[in-house]
């Protein structure tokens, strides 16, 4: 198991514990999807991974009908994602990801954290070529109509990086760009996504002391206490 597995190891059970900010994130992500290609998974594939990330994720399926029926009325406002970058304290690299209807409002919250704890918000471009832009995907192994090892070989064509299997299932992992290539390959073939998402992981990282990364995470918390923020992304080793 490589770089993909241990990144996402440490930072899946602070992830998973703020329920109630993940309920929100998947609501932002709702309304984009609806925006952009209505309001049917059937014809509309974003929609169908984010309903998929919503019952992985056990929002309610009357929270998820609710938040595609609000999202369908043209007088609900759309939501903009928006890339920050920047540093931390001791030259940490920082990746915000996040989803707003108030662009200057955001701006501003991202700045003052970053003033606030030390650290530099910094211009597009600035930090982003330090992380890989990856897509994973989480299907039911039970749905294969393959052997591991065999499917593997499969998705070479698709430049997966990694597959590696742990106790929720199979974990595929690719580039962003290969995200509608492999969604399509799988639907086709019957194999059952549990969930998908985006992440971005650094392609080096920054050893610090004790003292020092208690300094990095009074922003990274700060940014995650955000109601704009969808993720927060850094080069800190942990």
């Amino acid at each position: 198991m490589g770089r993909a597995f241990e990144f996402r190891k440490a930072r899946k059970m602070k992830r998973w514990a703020a329920m109630a900010k993940t309920f929100t994130r998947i609501g932002k992500e709702i309304v984009m999807a609806v925006k952009e290609g209505g309001p049917n998974p059937e014809t509309n594939s974003r929609l169908r991974v984010v309903v998929q990330n919503a019952k992985a994720a056990n929002m309610p399926k009357d929270n998820i009908e609710r938040a595609i029926k609000k999202a369908s009325d043209k007088n609900t406002e759309n939501y903009k994602e928006v890339l920050f970058e920047g540093y931390a304290a001791h030259g940490v690299a920082v990746l915000v990801e996040t989803a707003t209807n108030n662009n200057n409002r955001t701006v501003a919250n991202v700045r003052a954290a970053f003033n606030k704890c030390n650290g530099n918000l910094g211009t597009s471009g600035s930090v982003a070529f330090m992380f890989d832009h990856t897509v994973n995907f989480r299907i039911n192994e039970s749905s294969l109509q393959v052997d591991l090892e065999e499917f593997e070989l499969e998705m070479i064509e698709f430049d997966v990086e990694e597959v590696f299997k742990d106790e929720d299932g199979i974990l595929i992992y690719a580039p962003f760009e290969q995200f509608g290539a492999i969604q399509k390959h799988l639907e086709e073939n019957n194999i059952e996504i549990l969930s998908s998402e985006f992440e971005r992981i650094p392609t080096t990282t920054t050893k610090l002391t004790t003292e020092q990364q208690e300094d990095v995470e009074k922003l990274l918390e700060k940014l995650e206490e955000d109601d704009d923020v969808n993720n927060v992304y850094h080069s800190m080793e942990m």
